[in-house]
């Protein structure tokens, strides 16, 4: 008679997901970066990129060489750039006149080399902690941390949304008070790797390793609330003196005036442009406050002593008493200018200018110029052309318009301005940079991050204020942003947007200045304390592994 139909045998899941692994894993590790960049502002999908990450972290551990981990972590790095900075295409039309699909060729090839930051991680985590599951993930996190603080500095630095930077409105943001914004990141990499632990003992049901790294996320979650708790306690650590109250506290005005990258060095613009920044300033009381405006506010020079030609017919003296004539006794006006630097041979008045300043001045109603702050950390191919002989030569000076380049200042400064305390500046992206945006040996009442965002596309802008939020949680530091079209905000020593403005909009933030905290445990010790936790998740993964043979 009829044999019984043999019984077609189903692959349980994680046989399913193991044989994508084998057969493609660099196409999911380039789909994992790419998803990955996902919980950056404007989209803050984290949850989303939690399960990229932890995709990809279990594709690495599935690998059977360290070159196939390399290659699957700097294709996870060329996908998470690629998309997380797509900002930068747009900025290459306003900088070089390109068109904007040449900016999307520099964001790849600045996307190849940031790439070699996650290949290094992933290389390292194989290397030590290939097939041990807790080993692998501390291994992760710890090298995660190290190679996320060398992008902070190797060849200038350029660390725009560090992977912590996701959780800013996040359950374990205060993290950062303690281990900085780099260690918040290795956490976010500990709570990945254990996800996709967890995700692949329930599609396997295999009982004893869902209980346990259930169980490993719940410390790791416990972990991370009691660095928070730690970072808070400044009261602990922090100087004995009160906090003054609130209403005590300086009132504040930020104005945005809108004023676009095609409009800001037009020709004949400048009584437009000074315009909509004097409309949007009118004081409505008599109380004296600190006027904040945009990165480089206005063209014209506040310092005198320069060669009359510099000056186009417009002294210092007239443009401080245009501005005076917006302020009302005891008002500080904060604002962006140029600075120039000359050389020293010949006559005063047959000086050349051979260098210029970012700067940021602080002026009082009575056209007084109260100090000066030189942005220290400048832009490549922005503010200075590298190797400019060569590069000039063959045409690339459009990179970096002018005939010279931006001149770095000494690093954070605090300014004082007076009855209203002190001051620490930022201009634009230096504030991006974890551990170099304060004076810890003079510290200040709050930061000032004037901005011209004008150039960075859809999602610059909010992945700026993001960062500039994380500023303010490791600082415990209110954090004031002034920029010509957005986004402009008043942001709390917790990280709290208190006002924004947002991008394409004139308007004007009129607020109290939000009381700063004592220093927080990252105030004061900086990213010592991220590369000390790397060390830390290093040898307990190098204990463990030991421990097992």
């Amino acid at each position: 008679m009829f044999e019984p139909a043999l019984r077609k045998r189903h692959k349980p899941p994680v046989h399913i997901l193991i044989d994508l692994f084998r057969k493609f894993p660099f196409w999911l590790s380039l789909i994992a970066g790419a998803l990955s960049a996902t919980g950056f502002a404007p989209l803050g999908l984290w949850q989303l990129s939690l399960l990229a990450l932890a995709l990809w972290i279990a594709i690495v551990d599935s690998l059977e060489s360290r070159k196939a981990a390399f290659l699957s972590g700097w294709l996870f790095g060329l996908g998470h750039f690629v998309v997380g900075l797509n900002w930068i295409a747009k900025a290459f039309t306003f900088q070089a006149a390109m068109p904007e699909w040449l900016g999307y060729v520099a964001v790849v090839l600045l996307s190849l080399y940031l790439a070699v930051y996650p290949a290094l991680t992933a290389l390292g985590a194989w290397w030590l902690g290939k097939g041990r599951p807790i080993v692998f993930v501390l291994a992760f996190a710890g090298f995660w941390i190290i190679t996320e603080w060398l992008r902070s500095w190797v060849f200038s630095g350029f660390i725009w949304n560090p992977l912590g930077v996701i959780m800013v409105e996040g359950p374990y943001a205060f993290s950062a008070r303690s281990i900085g914004t780099y260690g918040l990141s290795g956490i976010v990499i500990g709570l990945a790797g254990l996800v996709g632990a967890f995700i692949t003992g329930l599609l396997n049901w295999q009982g004893r390793i869902i209980i346990r790294r259930a169980f490993d996320l719940i410390i790791l979650a416990l972990a991370a609330t009691s660095l928070g708790l730690i970072g808070s306690f400044n009261d602990i650590i922090g100087d004995e003196n009160d906090q003054p109250a609130l209403d005590q506290q300086p009132k504040i005005t930020v104005v945005q005036p809108n004023i676009g990258q095609q409009d800001k060095w037009q020709a004949g613009f400048e009584e437009r442009n000074l315009s909509k920044l004097a409309g949007l300033t009118v004081r409505k009381d008599d109380e004296p406050r600190i006027l904040f405006w945009p990165e480089a506010a206005i063209p014209d020079y506040l310092e005198a002593g320069y060669p009359q030609r510099y000056y186009y017919g417009r002294s210092p003296q007239l443009v401080r008493t245009q501005l005076a004539s917006l302020m009302k006794p005891g008002d500080v006006l904060v604002l962006g200018a140029l600075k120039l630097e000359f050389d020293e041979a010949g006559a005063p008045d047959a000086r050349r200018a051979i260098g210029a300043r970012n700067s940021v001045f602080a002026m009082d109603a009575d056209r007084e110029l109260l100090g000066r702050y030189d942005k220290s950390h400048l832009v490549p191919y922005g503010e200075y052309l590298p190797m400019r002989p060569l590069l000039s030569a063959i045409g690339l000076s459009r990179l970096a318009p002018g005939d010279f380049d931006f001149w770095p200042g000494p690093g954070p400064q605090s300014l004082d301005i007076g009855t209203f305390g002190k001051a620490g500046l930022q201009v634009c992206y230096e504030i991006i940079f974890s551990g170099q945006v304060v004076d810890r040996e003079n510290r200040p009442d709050f930061i000032f991050n004037p901005s011209n965002d004008a150039w960075f596309g859809a999602w610059g802008p909010p992945q700026h204020l993001a960062q500039a939020q994380l500023r303010a949680i490791e600082e415990g530091l209110p954090v004031i942003r002034s920029t010509p079209t957005g986004i402009s905000a008043v942001i709390t020593s917790t990280g709290k947007i208190v006002d924004s403005i947002a991008m394409g909009q004139a308007g004007r933030i009129d607020a109290t200045l939000p009381l700063p905290e004592k220093p927080t445990l990252f105030s004061r010790f900086g990213n010592i304390l991220s590369l000390a936790f790397a060390l830390i998740l290093l040898i307990c993964a190098i204990a463990i592994r030991l421990r097992a043979r």
